[in-house]
């Protein structure tokens, strides 16, 4: 019983380290101007990733004609920092880059604009205002 209480312990250390290990090894997104698009559409969900633990940061999930894309839009202590919330429904335009991570589209949010409100999350050269 202590045994295999042991392995289990063993295994799990294991995979816990092989996903932060994984985790950390990933390049962070760059933002690139040259790849900036605008994409209207509908707020379909709000993630925090990771969604416990550590400083969670800001997606959106955005249905533009027939499909969605994922937004990101930063740190979550900046967005609520700067007054902007966001829910399913909400009607936005975001301004940002296209990328690729982990063979997805993804985009690094620069601005969103939902009605008159306007969130600037980068600068125009990309760097983040946070």
């Amino acid at each position: 019983m202590i045994r295999h209480g042991l392995i289990q312990k063993s295994v799990l250390s294991l995979a816990v380290t092989f996903v932060a290990t994984v985790g950390f090894a990933q390049a962070p997104l760059k933002y690139d101007p040259a790849t900036e698009t605008k994409v209207k559409g509908t707020v379909e969900e709000i993630r925090l990733v990771p969604p416990s633990g550590g400083k969670p940061v800001v997606h959106l999930v955005v249905k533009s004609g027939a499909g969605t894309v994922e937004v990101f839009l930063g740190p979550k202590s900046f967005v609520d920092d700067m007054g902007a919330s966001y829910k399913a429904g909400d009607q936005v335009e975001v301004t940002g880059s296209k990328v690729t991570q982990n063979g997805a589209d993804l985009i690094l949010a620069r601005e969103v604009e939902k009605g008159d409100d306007k969130l600037t999350l980068r600068f125009k050269d990309g760097k983040p205002a946070w």
